[in-house]
């Protein structure tokens, strides 16, 4: 390196950004401390226990419905709102406006929609800190559903599809196990054995919707129970979770 005029030596000129590993922004998007309010929320938990008689032991079984039914409609529309965001520029198409009202026609429970509108909007935040300037984040709107915002996130961090469906799994297994050491407190390796457990049920639920690429393809399972259950938690004074 020749000395400058100045007799400063030059600055190294700087190396490229190196792109981030998916498995390591699967990580930090599964991280419980990540900024998007998640910790708010029991996965619908709560009222389950206060209004339905379940109790801890239930558990198991609820993740296990739950991923069957409520998990499979919101994995399944960000697995259908990644392909969107990245099909887009290329070929006209679906919109995120018509992922955004797929999922809303399966959601009944206006609890849950409102809900799932504020963590997209902390999902949405925290994007535009992550990916500053990308003009894919402006389809999004002020307030998109969590799942919208999940998928387009999963775009822009090369997630694929199947790794966008095992995060869409394991983080609502693990709301649910986190939830349930607040509200009936019980040994923390419990828990875990029941996350781990659960992942056999997520990786069918890849199996089931990693491949959507519509909007009518996104499934209908509801949980007429889970969204009564939302409507009651709603009207709850004193609770732990908003949901």
């Amino acid at each position: 390196m020749s000395p400058s005029p100045t007799g400063v030596p030059p600055r190294p000129a700087a190396a490229p950004p190196v792109p981030a590993s998916p498995d390591l922004v699967l990580a930090l998007l599964a991280d419980s401390r990540l900024p998007v309010g998640g910790h708010t929320q029991s996965g619908g938990l709560e009222p389950a226990m206060a209004h339905a008689g379940l109790v801890a032991d239930d558990v198991p079984a609820f993740v296990r419905g739950r991923l069957a039914t409520v998990v499979a409609v919101e994995a399944g529309t960000a697995v259908v709102a990644r392909h969107v965001t990245l099909t887009a520029p290329d070929r006209p198409g679906p919109s995120l406006d018509d992922v955004t009202a797929a999922w809303a026609a399966r959601t009944p429970s206006r609890a849950l929609r409102d809900v799932s509108r504020q963590l997209g909007r902390g999902f949405l935040r925290l994007a535009r800190t992550l990916w500053p300037g990308d003009a894919r984040l402006d389809a999004l709107g002020r307030t998109p559903p969590r799942p919208v915002a999940l998928g387009v996130v999963a775009a822009l961090a090369g997630l694929d599809a199947a790794r966008l469906v095992r995060l869409c799994g394991h983080d609502d297994v693990a709301t649910v196990c986190a939830a349930v050491l607040k509200l009936d407190p019980l040994d923390p390796v419990r828990t875990t054995a029941w996350t781990l457990a659960a992942h056999a049920d997520v990786e069918r639920l890849v199996g089931r919707v990693a491949h959507l690429t519509g909007p009518d393809d996104i499934p209908s399972t509801s949980a007429p129970a889970v969204e009564h259950l939302s409507l009651l938690h709603h009207r709850t004074p004193r609770k732990l979770f908003h949901a």
